[in-house]
């Protein structure tokens, strides 16, 4: 048949932009891992001789693939700092909204009543919540140390998880099998840990997939304002900041990060798509 791969039977391959997507997520966690390793220069490194250098191609030197700013910093030593940055933003601010949204929905679900309300309640503030200007706020009050930013950044979308994690530890609840355990003696700690959340836990991270790029491009935004990762450090949403000024003379230092963003954004999209379809066990 054209189009599909042949593979065992009753299962299909992931398609080739599945594999794509996965290639370069791979790639990003390989640059973010070995960032140290990889980057050729310091990034706060002046070559003021090659201040806004061009990429290779474009009348560029090699000492500096993909060009300088206008410090003469290298652009790639940034890029794959920046990288090692905004994932580890990314991956903790995931990290503590779906433990966080999580934990709500499943004391929901099992007390229900008071505390049900309290927790829907909060789950509806958090909804209508514009969350950029409350970030604002926090962050011009309080500072942009980098712990700080990582925890207001776990607070973006955990309504999403707390809903989720609710309706389906209700619907668990329903099928008896968490009943039956509780029947046995088990703890709420351990029905819910050792039984419900494995059989849940394919929707949470389908869940996580989706607010994993929200979280890179609303922490782009805020650096992009100034309110996120501050100098000496850099992240991706920090050059786009800092490149704008020069998007006229020098657009390599804007288009470098700013296609990271995007690449990386698309590829988390269409994996999580993937996931969503493949694990879910309503479709074929």
């Amino acid at each position: 048949m054209s189009g599909m791969v042949i593979g065992l039977p009753g299962r299909r391959r992931a398609p080739w932009a599945v594999l794509l997507a996965a290639g370069w997520l791979v790639l990003m966690l390989v640059v973010a891992l070995f960032a140290d390793q990889l980057r050729p220069y310091g990034i706060t490194a002046l070559d003021l001789h090659n201040r806004l250098s061009p990429p290779i191609g474009f009348g560029g030197v090699w000492s500096h693939a993909l060009g300088t700013d206008e410090l003469g910093r290298d652009v790639l030593s940034r890029l794959i700092v920046s990288i090692r940055v905004s994932l580890l933003i990314a991956f903790g601010a995931t990290a503590i909204g779906a433990v966080t949204g999580t934990s709500l929905g499943f004391l929901a679900a099992h007390f229900r009543g008071w505390v049900e309300q309290i927790v829907l309640m909060l789950i509806d503030f958090q909804a209508a919540l514009p969350f950029l200007i409350m970030a604002l706020a926090v962050l011009a009050f309080f500072g942009n140390a980098l712990t700080l930013f990582v925890c207001l950044m776990g607070f973006y979308g955990w309504e999403r998880h707390a809903r989720v994690a609710r309706g389906l530890a209700i619907a668990a609840s329903g099928q008896g099998y968490a009943a039956s355990v509780r029947n046995l003696g088990a703890s709420p700690m351990r029905v819910y840990g050792l039984h419900v959340l494995p059989n849940i836990a394919s929707t949470l991270i389908v869940s996580a997939t989706l607010a994993f790029p929200e979280i890179i491009l609303l922490e782009s935004g805020l650096s992009f304002l100034g309110l996120g990762v501050q100098p000496p450090l850099t992240s991706l949403g920090n050059m786009v900041g800092y490149a704008r000024e020069y998007l006229q003379r020098a657009p390599w230092i804007l288009l470098a990060p700013g296609l990271t963003i995007v690449l990386t954004t698309l590829c988390i999209g269409i994996v999580g798509d993937w996931l969503r379809d493949r694990l879910d066990p309503t479709l074929d």
